[in-house]
């Protein structure tokens, strides 16, 4: 296996899913690839969560290693391989940002961005704040302990669960990259509270999520994260019958 491009801590997550029209996410899906559904409905998820300890090919670069970040990303199939690709990603570091678009062609955007965390023995308290569009939005949701491992068939496995990331090069060709964790143990949502107008943060097809509720709701603690250069996307073999 390849040295690393990223190495870090995930953790502190939150996870809230939606269920969305599939043609909202078809016009993004680079050839080759199909939606991952589920139940026949396709979704997207909001995560936020914190990076620790953060090393780029092994180099840990002063004020670059812990920070916050909220994406919003769709869940996709490469053959047997699930993946994600990701629609906006929001950091405050222009670094990072820069970084993550030039190698990887992510859509990151910089705004301010923090988080605040309660760790206490019989609960986890997780809360994101993203400045933008005039206004602080806000996720917060508590988990309760212990945490424990859902199995491969549930809900959270499938939306938390995921060996590969999608995307496009900047010529419109299909890439992959590999991202290795064990799986995170989740701890089950108590209570969740998120204050975000869609069509703000993400443009006004999504505004219709303000009035939404969550398909599935997920905290999870995290762990090391390694994340490998990316590579183009070959095409799926198909075995005559």
């Amino acid at each position: 296996m390849a040295f690393p491009f990223l190495s870090a801590r995930w953790t502190n997550l939150f996870l809230a899913t939606y269920a969305v029209p599939p043609s909202l996410l078809e016009k993004r899906l680079p050839t080759g690839l199909e939606l991952d559904t589920r139940d026949g409905q396709a979704f997207v998820s909001l995560v936020a969560f914190d990076f620790a300890g953060t090393r780029v090919f092994g180099v840990p670069w002063p004020g670059y290693r812990n920070f916050p970040e909220l994406n919003l990303r769709f869940y996709v199939r490469h053959g047997s391989d699930r993946g994600v690709i990701f629609i906006r990603e929001y950091v405050a570091l222009r670094l990072v940002a820069r970084l993550a678009r030039l190698l990887y062609n992510e859509p990151y955007r910089v705004a301010p961005l923090s988080s605040l965390i309660h760790d206490e023995p019989d609960r986890l308290t997780v809360e994101h704040r993203l400045r933008q569009g005039g206004r602080v939005h806000t996720l917060r949701a508590t988990g309760g302990k212990p945490g424990y491992l859902p199995e491969e068939t549930s809900v959270e496995h499938f939306f938390k669960e995921h060996r590969w990331g999608f995307g496009r090069t900047r010529r419109g060709r299909a890439l992959r990259y590999e991202v290795v964790h064990p799986v995170w143990e989740v701890y089950p949502v108590v209570d969740y509270h998120i204050d975000l107008d869609w069509g703000l943060v993400y443009g006004p097809e999504w505004d219709f999520l303000s009035e939404a509720d969550p398909y599935s709701t997920i905290v999870a603690g995290g762990s090391a994260v390694r994340v490998y250069p990316h590579g183009k996307l070959a095409p799926i073999a198909v075995t005559a019958s």
